[in-house]
């Protein structure tokens, strides 16, 4: 018996929506605060390890629901040579603990807790495990990368900036 050979059909194109225009460019009308920001941006990464800075970035962009931010930091972590395995597994990072180092998911935890105040404050037992993987230093560092890139995702967020038009290496 012979088997004939099929060819699969074409795999259809989605139709996407139409793209949401951005409410404000905020930075155009405020770049005193966008400068601000920048710089801000800029010091609070010193020290800190790049690909950890990256999965912070991205798992707190995941929690706040800003595409902007998830495209730009997911496209910078891509080209810094992070896998695409890790970064899809970041929001399910309690099931697929295997895939980070014990210090990654200490500052993954503490960017959890510090960007969902539900309780309004950091659980003493999550800031005692970062701060068991972290100098005092470098904890610093990482609770300024944590609170830096929720002020961003506030401003993407409420000014509904739009995705997918970052390449890495631009800035903002």
């Amino acid at each position: 018996m012979t088997t004939t050979e099929t060819t699969p059909a074409p795999i259809p194109t989605p139709a996407y929506a139409a793209e949401a225009p951005a409410r404000v460019e905020w930075a155009r009308h405020a770049p005193e605060v966008y400068k601000a920001m920048v710089r801000l941006d800029s010091a609070a990464r010193k020290g800190l390890d790049p690909t950890l800075y990256e999965l912070v970035k991205i798992r707190a962009s995941q929690i706040n629901h800003c595409a902007f931010c998830l495209d730009m930091h997911s496209k910078d972590a891509l080209a810094a040579g992070e896998s695409v395995e890790r970064i899809v597994q970041l929001t399910a990072w309690e099931e697929s603990r295997h895939f980070y180092t014990e210090k990654e998911l200490a500052a993954i935890e503490l960017t959890e807790a510090v960007t969902v105040l539900t309780d309004g404050f950091v659980p003493d037992e999550v800031y005692e495990r970062a701060a068991g993987h972290f100098d005092e230093a470098e904890l610093s560092q990482l609770i300024a990368a944590i609170t830096v890139i929720n002020a961003w995702n506030r401003f993407g967020v409420t000014c509904r900036m739009t995705p997918g038009h970052y390449r890495p290496g631009q800035h903002r």
